[in-house]
Order: structure tokens, then sequence, then C-alpha cells
């Protein structure tokens, strides 16, 4: 079986790292102090590497589940970093979020290299990665989706061929735009809502049985009825993020984002009194304004 390197075993990357493990693959990880404990990986006959380099010289294929842009542009182009070790016809997989220009400019250099380039964004939870039922956007040459996909339903349900490289990538900036956003709007009447005395059941309800329902509020439910925050573990700083990306991404394209910049606006306040808490508590953010 192809050989996996996997760079980025945070908490979305755990759990594709353990369900390639799993379905057979051998896989070797990079060390890095933002990983997630790696004794079950370890024991299940994973290896580690302490170059970026060292993990491309042992890999078929590279899976890369960073934060975003910056540090997939410093794994791979860094000295010591995969493109040193990129072996020919090797396959480089980016998972993470990021800025489409930026993809499109790393995977000319991967393919002046003599490897090959596939964007593979998720959506989904850290619980659903520990499941092996995330979705994938995925930007990349048909015929190459079509040989890494057997890898890919390793740990993911959903897999949608987007279109060319960084189409992926656009496609998420998208659907975060819009998820992220949903998310905002609600909240925020979720907090004049709570200032007014409203018994949150009732307003659950009623956006529920109209125009308010679908998947973000489902995701903020628990939290509104509960403070149950296991719904949607996702910190306020990458919040603020994926909005940065869409935005530069609309600038890039010269196409309207009033409404995005009030939204990026509404994370990066969140965000700055607090970048750790989970986006799903901006009601209480919002309250506390």
């Amino acid at each position: 079986m192809k050989k996996i390197g996997m760079v980025g075993v945070g908490l979305m990357g755990m759990g594709i790292a353990s369900n390639v493990r799993k379905a057979g693959y051998p896989l070797g990880v990079l060390e890095h102090p933002g990983n997630q404990p790696l004794d079950t990986l370890l024991e299940g006959g994973a290896k580690i590497y302490r170059s970026a380099r060292e993990l491309a010289q042992n890999a078929d294929i590279v899976i890369l589940c960073v934060t975003g842009s910056p540090q997939v542009e410093d794994v791979l182009l860094k000295e010591g970093g995969v493109l040193e070790g990129l072996s020919e016809g090797a396959v480089v997989i980016d998972c993470s979020t990021a800025i489409p220009s930026s993809t499109q400019r790393i995977a000319a250099l991967v393919q002046e290299k003599g490897g090959r380039f596939m964007d593979a964004p998720m959506t989904r939870t850290p619980r659903e990665a520990a499941e092996g039922r995330l979705n994938l956007l995925v930007g990349g040459d048909t015929d190459l989706f079509e040989e890494i996909r057997p890898l890919l339903a390793t740990f993911a349900e959903g897999i949608t061929h987007v279109g060319p490289v960084a189409s992926g990538h656009r496609m998420k900036l998208l659907h975060n735009y819009v998820s992220l956003g949903t998310i905002a709007l609600i909240s925020e009447a979720a907090a004049c809502a709570a200032q007014a005395g409203m018994d949150p059941s009732v307003f659950v309800d009623v956006l529920a049985a109209g125009g308010g329902g679908g998947a973000a509020l489902e995701r903020l439910t628990p939290y509104l009825l509960r403070h149950d925050t296991s719904s949607l573990r996702f910190a306020m700083s990458n919040a603020e993020k994926d909005m940065n990306y869409y935005s530069a991404m609309a600038e890039e394209s010269n196409t309207a984002r009033l409404i995005a910049d009030a939204v990026r606006g509404t994370y990066a306040r969140a965000a700055a009194a607090d970048p750790v808490r989970f986006a799903i508590e901006l009601p209480s953010l919002l309250n506390a304004r």
C-alpha cells in the first residue's frame, strides 16, 4: 500500500491519521508540539519523523492538516521542508483551509518538483474526523482524484470533486462564510432574545419551524438550551481566520463583501475577547458587550 506521511495531528488530523492507519496504510507523522498525544498511533505502528523533509522522503503521499496558508507554505517551502524531500510522482494533499491564490502557487511549485497536488479541505468536526465521517471538498486533476479516492474514503464519507486545483479551498471558504455567517446571525438574535428574558426553547422551536432552521441552528441548539459546547468545537480565532481568508478571496475576485466584512468584524471582536473559546459561545460574548 502507499506510504502516507501526515503533517498536523491536531484535533482534526488525529482523526484522519487514526483512520488511515486503521485501514492498513503505513503511516509516518511529523513531530510537532501542536500534535495530540501520539501513543495510540505509535502502538499501531506509526513512525515519527523529526523533519518534514525526512517525512516526505519516506512517503508516497503527504497529507497536510495545518492551520492555514502561512503554515502550509512554511512546512512545504522552508529549509528542510516537504518540498526538499518530495520524490518524483509523490502526491501532496492539503486538507487545511487556505487562500486559493496561495494554493495555486504551492501547487505549481510541487509540480515543478515532479510531484502532484490536490486540495481537499474538510467540513464537519473532530467527532466526525474520529469516526471517519468527514466531508471533503476536492480540487485537482480528475485522474488523480480517482487514484486517491480510496485513501480519502478511509476518513471521509462525503467526497465531492469540486474542480481543478484550488477549487476545493475556494468552495471551503464559501461554505464556511455561509456557515459562520449564519451562526453569527443566529447568535446575535439569541443574545437579544436572552436580554429580553425569552425562553430559549421557544426561540429555538420558532426558528426551527421557520426560516431560521438548518445545520447552524442544530449545532447552536445544545448550547442555547443546556450550555453544552460539544456540537461546535471551533475556536473563535479559527473563525476569524476563515473569515479573513474569505474576504481576501472576495477582494482578489473583486466581488461584494459588505456582509462578509460585518461577519468578519463580529468574530474579530469575539476572538479579541477570548480567542480560544468555541464559536458556539458567541451568544455569551455578544451578550457581554
